[in-house]
């Protein structure tokens, strides 16, 4: 099978598709599935600049960088190194992935930045989400494209970047900690997926990779209802206050979804999905009270019903 080929074609297919001008950049850590989307956008006649991420998490991690830049060099690619101070929040593999785009967003100089998340990785996201349990838009997975995030190889399975760059002759870094079962993503590929592959008689990777597809389509179709619902009920205009008048005829997903657009206008810190549903409980008159959606030290935001409207008002703490 010719891995390396299919590689070049999936990331020139991706570029006629999205892309506007041939300069990209690739996040490259090194490893198989980013040193291989780095060859295949020089292979498929790119422009681009590799973004060595340095997360200074490892002992080396500063030789694994300087080694990933001069391979991208290699290939026909610029690379710049870049280092980052990974904080705590959310635990390492969040903390660390917040700030390895921060610092991608930074130095990507308005250029469309490729990602080399595949197929498994996908799968790996999805069943995150149902874990999470907070609805389509978590097991919806990854899109192909988000601006300014390009994700080529979501259609190719990780074997496909091994294979690419064994085709390519190139050696790429092995990550201790894509084997270290601390982290959840780990022991979903190594001890869940393999699982489910044996229960079900194979295929699940692909299955959860199309059940991501299809759940994009009818989120956007829902997006679109609710944007529609939200600029008729002019908040647009003035979004410290909805309107509840015509919310409770609105289906239920398409209504959910219009007051998580309010909360974002109004300034909620990221709405999880009990925020909304609460919020929802006061739109439609099943609850009374208010619902907290952020605020400072100083003081909570809340929203509150008052006659026909939502509005948010900020209370002392």
């Amino acid at each position: 099978m010719d891995r390396a080929g299919a590689l070049t074609r999936a990331v020139a297919a991706f570029a006629a598709d999205h892309l506007r001008a041939d300069e990209v950049c690739v996040g490259l850590s090194g490893g198989p599935d980013s040193l291989a989307l780095t060859a295949a956008a020089v292979h498929a006649g790119l422009s681009v600049r590799a973004l060595v991420v340095d997360h200074r998490l490892q002992h080396g991690s500063a030789d694994v960088a300087t080694a990933a830049a001069r391979a991208a060099r290699a290939l026909g690619a610029r690379a710049e190194v870049l280092e980052v101070s990974v904080g705590h929040d959310g635990g390492m593999e969040a903390a660390a992935r917040d700030a390895r785009y921060t610092a991608l967003e930074l130095a990507r100089d308005g250029l469309p930045v490729l990602l080399a998340h595949t197929m498994d990785d996908q799968a790996e996201t999805v069943l995150l989400g149902l874990a999470r349990g907070s609805g389509s838009r978590s097991i919806a997975g990854m899109r192909p494209w988000s601006p300014p995030w390009g994700r080529p190889l979501l259609g190719l399975r990780r074997a496909d970047t091994v294979g690419a760059c064994a085709d390519w002759g190139l050696a790429p870094h092995t990550d201790p900690h894509n084997s270290d079962p601390r982290f959840t993503r780990v022991r979903l590929r190594a001890e869940v997926i393999p699982l489910l592959e044996d229960v079900l008689h194979g295929g699940v990777v692909e299955a959860l990779a199309r059940t991501a597809s299809a759940l994009q389509g009818d989120n956007d179709a829902l997006d679109d209802l609710a944007e529609q619902a939200y600029r008729a009920d002019g908040s647009g205009e003035d979004s410290t206050e909805l309107g509840v008048g015509g919310l409770a005829d609105l289906p239920d997903a398409v209504r959910t979804r219009v007051i998580r657009r309010w909360l974002y206008d109004v300034g909620a810190t990221g709405p999880t999905s009990r925020v909304i549903g609460a919020v929802d409980a006061l739109a439609v008159g099943r609850t009374r009270g208010h619902v907290a959606i952020g605020g400072t030290p100083q003081y909570r935001r809340v929203v509150c019903r008052v006659g026909d409207r939502l509005a948010v008002t900020d209370l002392p703490r």
